[in-house]
């Protein structure tokens, strides 16, 4: 389990059954929800607000979670997928949001359900992705609306791969959090 912090005295509250990285940081007010996996270097900092990271929901590598002092909190629902080396500040994510690898996500801004924002896309403050739509650039723009079958086919299995991968990284690991000893090489 990755290091938590507290912030003036709140701690954050991690579900047995989620798993968090040795190298990842939670700080403050944050829960993470069963089976929900953080992942290698990324930091979510509940410090001047709540963080919420509902069931299933993955947080890749690298990236940042944040909340706007007092105004805005995270909220980020089940089954999400945020890719490596985001930036999630202040925001609403979904059931079955997809944010892309290198995307942002500002303030007050709202992924609906099964929504999804492109690798690399800004999604600008106040900003609303609306059920099943895929946006994309910079400022974000929509793109088209997808079909049910198309986000089963793609998207949805995402948030599945990362719970089974999780599982496996803990199998991995030691309980202290450290990698266990690799076999010497014959």
């Amino acid at each position: 389990m990755g290091p938590l912090y507290p912030f003036e005295g709140k701690w954050p509250v991690v579900h047995p059954r989620a798993w968090v990285a040795p190298t990842a940081a939670v700080i403050g007010d944050v829960e993470i929800a069963e089976d929900a996996n953080i992942w290698f270097h990324c930091v979510l900092r509940g410090d001047t607000n709540l963080i919420r990271i509902g069931p299933r929901s993955n947080i890749q590598d690298g990236t940042i979670i944040h909340v706007n002092a007092g105004r805005q909190r995270t909220v980020i629902g089940a089954d999400v997928t945020v890719g490596h080396a985001a930036i999630i500040h202040a925001c609403t994510l979904e059931d079955r949001a997809f944010v892309g690898m290198g995307a942002t996500v500002l303030d007050d801004a709202v992924i609906e359900a099964g929504g999804v924002l492109a690798a690399g896309s800004v999604l600008p403050p106040g900003k609303r992705i609306g059920r099943l739509e895929l946006w994309m650039g910079n400022p974000a723009k929509l793109v088209r609306v997808l079909s049910g079958e198309q986000r089963a086919q793609g998207f949805d299995r995402t948030a599945p791969h990362y719970v089974e991968l999780a599982r496996r990284h803990r199998a991995s690991l030691d309980t202290l959090g450290h990698f266990q000893e690799q076999p010497a090489a014959e």
